[in-house]
């Protein structure tokens, strides 16, 4: 049905440079039309709502480790609220789509914007401002000395072109968006499933090489640790710190908004690791100001340790760099590890992404719940590991190495169908909304279909890659 979709009989000329044209029968508003701003306050019963990119607005969860739990002040009278189907603008990621429509009556940061907003179906408007030509329209309407501090004005919004299809084509648009958008996430998420059950099986081998050894008939003895169990006889128990020249920690230096490249210096983000895969992307520059310390500067063959591994879901937190698109420095947010000839360093990294190194990062871990967790130094040297003599280590590297290499290239196919997939959704939803594509006659011929719990962006951006945006007060 996606595949039969065609353009409208006629357009005209929008006036906008990223909209281009549009049906000749929808309306082209200023945004100031249809917004009027909101300014009530001192409701601190309401519940707390937050916006994400990909999530629009949300009542935000105190429980929920998953969640980036940001410092909540214990007054919040001051904070805004907004009602159920009010406008809801993070002023500070606009240009990142960073907006939605209230679920509920609830309260949001006082640095947030809040408007009641009179489009025909607030469906349709929340699709609309969210999709990309409108974080297009939304970056030009924000200023900042740069990108990360980026701040939405008033009279440059209120000029924003505002498209006003009839109030049935807009239900018709949702309808169809509701239906496609749903088709995509079920598609994505048996990805998902596939992916997970790959990552047990890699997980399990590992887990047992890194335990117990190649050779299922070696004896075992107590390693006297109630986590780790048996290991071979001939094997020790041994703490890292005993296993490691050093370990070094990262700065944290004043970046640009913008990704490393050429021959510009990069800091490594949280995330550089994942799976005990070393990824190189979205590095942010640092600033020309930064003096490049040598003795953090990233080498190929390092081993790298997430500091933030807070989140339960980031089982495998420690990669080794294969190679380098980059010069990066290390970030307060990474540890590289330096070992002694004693281990295989190949057989370190499988077990530090098995789950017996994963219960110690558990114990160990401080701070904040969820992503805001940070593994201290002093636990991570204490760690400890079942190690073999440094030959069958080396051995069990290499045998893990061919074992696991299948899983993770499929792994990392299905992940990259699923970077295609929210493209593709982008894309579609963008087309839609803008009138590129006329959907009326797909969305009578709709089936009626119960719709997910939770559409992975919805009829918006597609992206997530920032879970909830950081709260942004004035005092």
């Amino acid at each position: 049905m996606i595949a039969d979709l065609k353009p409208y009989a006629e357009y005209k000329e929008s006036g906008s440079c990223w909209l281009a044209s549009v049906p000749s029968h929808w309306e082209v508003r200023n945004l100031r039309t249809l917004i009027r701003p909101r300014n009530e306050r001192n409701r601190p019963e309401l519940p707390l709502l937050s916006v994400a990119r990909e999530r629009g607005v949300f009542v935000r969860s105190l429980t929920d480790a998953d969640e980036n739990h940001n410092v909540i002040p214990e007054d919040l009278s001051n904070y805004k609220v907004a009602r159920a189907g009010n406008l809801v603008i993070n002023k500070m990621k606009a240009w990142q789509g960073s907006m939605g429509i209230a679920p509920r009556d609830g309260i949001v940061s006082p640095a947030y914007f809040v408007f009641d907003f009179g489009i025909a179906n607030r469906a349709f408007g929340q699709a609309l401002l969210r999709s990309k030509p409108y974080v297009a329209h939304f970056g030009q309407a924000s200023d900042g000395v740069r990108v990360g501090q980026w701040d939405l004005t008033i009279a440059g919004m209120r000029q924003i072109p505002m498209l006003a299809p009839p109030p049935d084509e807009q239900a018709a648009i949702v309808r169809f968006l509701d239906w496609a958008t749903g088709k995509l996430e079920r598609a994505i998420r048996a990805k998902r499933k596939v992916i997970a059950l790959l990552g047990e099986q890699k997980q399990a081998i590992i887990h047992r090489a890194v335990t117990r050894g190649l050779d299922p008939s070696v004896p075992l003895k107590p390693s006297g640790i109630p986590w780790l169990g048996d290991i071979p006889q001939h094997w020790e128990v041994r703490k890292l710190r005993t296993l490691v020249h050093h370990i070094d920690q990262g700065v944290s230096p004043l970046a640009v908004g913008f990704l490393a490249e050429g021959d510009s210096w990069g800091v490594l983000k949280s995330g550089c690791v994942n799976r005990g895969v070393f990824r190189e992307a979205e590095h942010k520059q640092l600033a020309r100001s930064f003096q490049i310390d040598p003795a953090i500067v990233v080498k190929v063959g390092d081993v790298l340790v997430s500091r933030a591994c807070g989140s339960p879901s980031l089982v495998g937190s420690v990669g080794r760099v294969r190679s380098l698109r980059y010069q990066l420095i290390l970030s307060d947010k990474t540890f590289r590890a330096v070992f002694r000839d004693v281990v295989d360093v190949d057989f370190m990294v499988f077990a530090m992404n098995c789950p017996y190194y994963r219960h110690q990062v558990e114990q160990a871990i401080s701070g904040a719940e969820g992503m805001a967790n940070n593994l201290p130094l002093s636990s991570l040297r204490d760690f400890r590991f079942a190690i073999p003599p440094a030959s069958e280590a080396t051995a069990i590297a290499g045998h893990l190495e061919r074992e696991t290499t299948g899983l993770q290239i499929a792994i990392s196919r299905l992940e990259r169908e699923i970077a295609l997939l929210r493209e593709y959704r982008t894309r579609l939803v963008a087309d839609v909304v803008t009138g590129k594509l006329d959907v009326r006659e797909a969305a009578a011929r709709l089936p009626d279909e119960k719709p997910l719990d939770s559409v992975e962006g919805g009829a918006d951006l597609g992206d997530e890659s920032e879970a909830v945006d950081e709260e942004e007060v004035e005092t």
